[in-house]
């Protein structure tokens, strides 16, 4: 059998790559893509970097992604999709106070990295650039969060005799899991969007849910669906 000669060789290469390879190579690129946008911005990143840290030619990008912007839309989509949504938190624990509060660390675990936090931050700042994508990941990462807590909530409440409270009825859970997001987790994700250093957060976790659970709780046992009760008459 005779060696194949140079523009046998150069046939081969030049065919479609198996489906596998085209796989790992988008993974590359949007990978690369997102180091270099959350580092840099929308403005300061080029696709010539983002080809060079993928280790791809730039038509190779464009084959798949018409334009940068269209690049920038598929990465931070993507970011949401695997930054948001609670379907692995931990929710270990004896009673609902301690269940609650494994809740809210796991989710300020995952929160409190540079990549959330930068996601949030290139997000809001390309709002104005992106208006359509910021409301898109905005109400993604809200209904996400918020479904998936509920649904732990829901689970909270048949196991731990939390259900005659009206804050856990099944029509008030969505809103319920809202406020705790609110009172748990929005104060330490502020505090990192603000430029607080994320290991030192990290180590205030603890703290930080045990005083937000308890505080949930009382409210939730004191007062119940707040938007079920009438507002005071003015004085």
């Amino acid at each position: 059998m005779g060696v194949a000669g140079p523009a046998e060789r150069n046939a081969v290469r030049c065919g479609r790559p198996p489906r596998g390879h085209a796989g790992k190579v988008e993974e590359r690129i949007l990978d690369a893509a997102a180091k270099v946008f959350l580092e840099r911005g929308f403005t300061g990143a080029s696709v010539d970097e983002i080809a060079e840290a993928a280790s791809a030619g730039k038509p190779t990008i464009y084959a798949r992604y018409s334009s940068k912007e269209t690049l920038f839309s598929a990465v931070i989509e993507r970011l949401v999709r695997r930054n948001t949504g609670i379907e692995v938190v931990a929710c270990a624990g004896a009673t609902i106070q301690e269940r609650l509060e494994t809740a809210a660390a796991s989710i300020l675990t995952r929160l409190l990295r540079p990549e959330p936090i930068g996601l949030i931050r290139v997000t809001v700042a390309e709002a104005r650039r992106f208006p359509d994508l910021a409301t898109s990941v905005s109400r993604m990462a809200k209904e996400r969060q918020t479904e998936g807590l509920a649904r732990v909530l829901a689970e909270f409440a048949q196991n731990a005799g939390t259900g005659a409270l009206p804050a856990f009825a099944p029509n008030c859970l969505p809103f319920t899991a809202k406020q705790f997001l609110e009172v748990a987790v929005l104060p330490m994700l502020i505090r990192a969007l603000f430029g607080e250093d994320l290991d030192a957060l990290r180590a205030e976790i603890g703290p930080h849910v045990s005083k937000s659970v308890a505080f949930f709780l009382a409210a939730c046992r004191a007062g119940g669906d707040a938007r079920a009760r009438p507002l005071p008459s003015p004085a």
